[in-house]
C-alpha cells in the first residue's frame, strides 16, 4: 500500500514538472523566428496583409505582409507545392503564382 501512495506521489510530482508555468501566470511572448529586431507576433489577422496581394514574394514583402497580419511565421505556396495541411493560427500562407505573385493571403 505504501508503495502504491509512494508512486501515485512521484508520478504527480513528475507531471507537475512538465507545466510550463504557474496557474495565475502569464506566459512570456515567444521570441521572433526571423530577424532578433522583428516583431514576436501572435495570432493572424490577413485581413491586415491583403495590401500585398498583387506584389512579387521577396522577402521584405512577405515580412511585411507577416508583420501586418500579426502573425509569427509567414510562408509562401507556390501552385502545385506540397505542404502541411494543419492549422496554424500563429503563420500567414502567402499563395504566390508561377511568376511569384502573391494571389492571397490567408492564415493558417
Amino acid at each position: 500500500m505504501r508503495i502504491r501512495l509512494w508512486l501515485a506521489a512521484a508520478c504527480a510530482l513528475g507531471m507537475a514538472a512538465c507545466t510550463t508555468s504557474m496557474p495565475g501566470q502569464q506566459q512570456a511572448q515567444p521570441a521572433p523566428l526571423g530577424r532578433s529586431d522583428a516583431p514576436a507576433g501572435g495570432t493572424c489577422a490577413a485581413a491586415g496583409a491583403q495590401a500585398v496581394v498583387g506584389k512579387a514574394a521577396s522577402a521584405q514583402v512577405v515580412e511585411q505582409a507577416r508583420v501586418a497580419a500579426g502573425a509569427r511565421m509567414a510562408r509562401v505556396l507556390h501552385p502545385g507545392q506540397v505542404t502541411t495541411k494543419e492549422f496554424d493560427a500563429q503563420r500567414l500562407n502567402l499563395e504566390v503564382n508561377a511568376k511569384g505573385v502573391i494571389l492571397a493571403a490567408r492564415c493558417g
